[in-house]
């Protein structure tokens, strides 16, 4: 019994220092596409896809915060990104659920907290776990880093 309790509890720790990786097993890129309908009332997406009230979100994944041509960034994101934020499907994923939070938070882990103020200029949240992990499928439809 003793080493059955200590394998689980070894299986549980390796499962959970793995992290939110696997956690987005499971994104559905056809269902994305109907998530990203919402997206679109700011973003576009695709070959000949132009900035918006949001930046072009072709090649997001993999690209660094901030730095899509032409946008006009908030503050806060142009930090995070020299700071050396990356768009991850895991950045992604936890960005969705509140951005704002999110960039603050990623500033003051890597001692800029001077530079965690203000909000991005995306107010939309995506609290739904399941509709992070399918539109982050979808968008990685549209990187070159697939």
């Amino acid at each position: 019994m003793h080493m059955l309790r200590s394998s689980l509890v070894a299986a549980v720790v390796i499962a959970t220092s793995a992290g939110a990786a696997w956690a987005l097993d499971g994104g559905d890129a056809a269902k994305g596409e109907q998530v990203f309908k919402q997206c679109m009332t700011c973003h576009r997406i695709g070959p000949e896809a132009k900035n918006a009230v949001g930046p072009v979100l072709t090649g997001v994944v993999g690209r660094p915060t901030g730095t899509y041509p032409g946008f006009a960034y908030s503050d806060l994101n142009r930090h995070a990104g020299e700071a050396g934020l990356v768009w991850t499907d895991d950045n992604i994923f936890e960005y969705l659920v509140d951005p704002s939070a999110f960039l603050k938070k990623f500033l003051t882990e890597k001692g800029k907290a001077d530079q965690a103020t203000g909000s991005t200029k995306m107010v939309f949240k995506l609290a739904n776990e399941q509709q992070r992990k399918d539109v982050i499928a979808y968008l990685k439809t549209f990187s070159e880093k697939k």
